[in-house]
């Protein structure tokens, strides 16, 4: 066995092969379109993962915003839906109510005629008028109120002027006599209070 440069001939043939092998290796890996060796491989790999991880970014804030959008729009719903059924509950008596405030009336207008009339009538009028605050004091407990605006500034939102009549003693726009009382159910309108105005 021979030494070449301080080393066995075999050990110096081996290291050669190896070598020469690495080479070929690098070079068909190359040549087919594998992954690059170097500092050029590791730059490709880490861009290729920036752009992945980029894009995962990108369409996770989109879910977000979805999620956020959707949570939104069913708490509206939800609110809505309160609110329709909060209305229903406070206007459902409407109908109910438009058909009592005729018999208020005749109570009323009866009252007047009995104050009015000749003789002694003073067992019915009081009768009549303690019947006339429980109807109004039952209806105040569903939600009923009364509109009676004598004295009172004109509110277009609560009074319907019938007439227009000039009056020194008196503001103008203020309500000096009601022909027909008003009414609200939890502060609607039900029917407006028909009035003369001063001018």
């Amino acid at each position: 066995m021979t030494v070449e440069n301080g080393k066995p001939e075999e050990q110096v043939s081996e290291e050669a092969v190896a070598a020469e092998h690495e080479t070929v290796e690098e070079f068909v890996l190359n040549e087919e379109g594998g992954v690059p060796l170097g500092d050029e491989a590791e730059q490709s790999a880490g861009s290729e993962l920036q752009q992945q991880v980029e894009t995962l970014t990108e369409q996770l804030a989109q879910a977000k915003d979805q999620t956020l959008r959707a949570h939104a729009e069913m708490q509206n719903i939800k609110r809505r839906s309160q609110q329709d059924v909060e209305k229903a509950h406070k206007f459902a008596l409407e109908k109910f109510v438009d058909s009592l405030i005729p018999v208020v009336d005749s109570l009323e207008k009866g009252i007047e005629s009995a104050e009015q009339a000749e003789g002694s009538h003073e067992g019915i009028i009081e009768g009549m008028n303690l019947t006339l605050k429980q109807f109004l004091a039952a209806m105040e407990k569903a939600g009923v109120k009364q509109v009676d605006p004598a004295g009172q500034p004109f509110d277009p939102n609560f009074h319907q002027a019938m007439s227009m009549v000039p009056n020194p003693d008196m503001e103008s726009n203020t309500v000096m006599d009601v022909f027909q009382k008003g009414y609200t159910l939890n502060d609607r309108l039900v029917r407006p209070a028909m009035v003369v105005v001063s001018k």
